[in-house]
């Protein structure tokens, strides 16, 4: 259920109240009797935990834009497809009919 803070016109007092959304806003002071209204305060809300930003709790490996890096240099893979006209022949193979 939501907290609702409200303060006094006539007094100046400021009191919390946990009200359900379906619950009519307080109209009268607890203190005098005068008018209330909603104050407008901050949230009580409090994300935990990594994912909210990219920058949160920044690993070692991050750079700070979601990419991670990485400690191995990138080395491409060798071609193991032999080329046209690179082939290797034994002196003792000999041609099938």
């Amino acid at each position: 259920m939501p907290l609702y803070e409200y303060v006094c016109e006539e007094c100046g007092y400021r009191f919390e109240v946990i009200q359900k959304f379906s619950d009519e806003p307080l109209k009268t002071c607890p203190k005098c009797g005068g008018r209330v209204h909603k104050a407008i305060s901050a949230p009580a809300i409090h994300f935990k935990g990594s994912g909210w930003y990219v920058t949160d709790y920044k690993n070692k490996n991050n750079n700070g834009n979601g990419v991670k890096r990485s400690h191995h240099k990138h080395t491409p893979p060798e071609n193991k497809t032999p080329s046209k006209g690179s082939e290797t022949k034994t002196p003792d193979s000999h041609p099938t009919s």
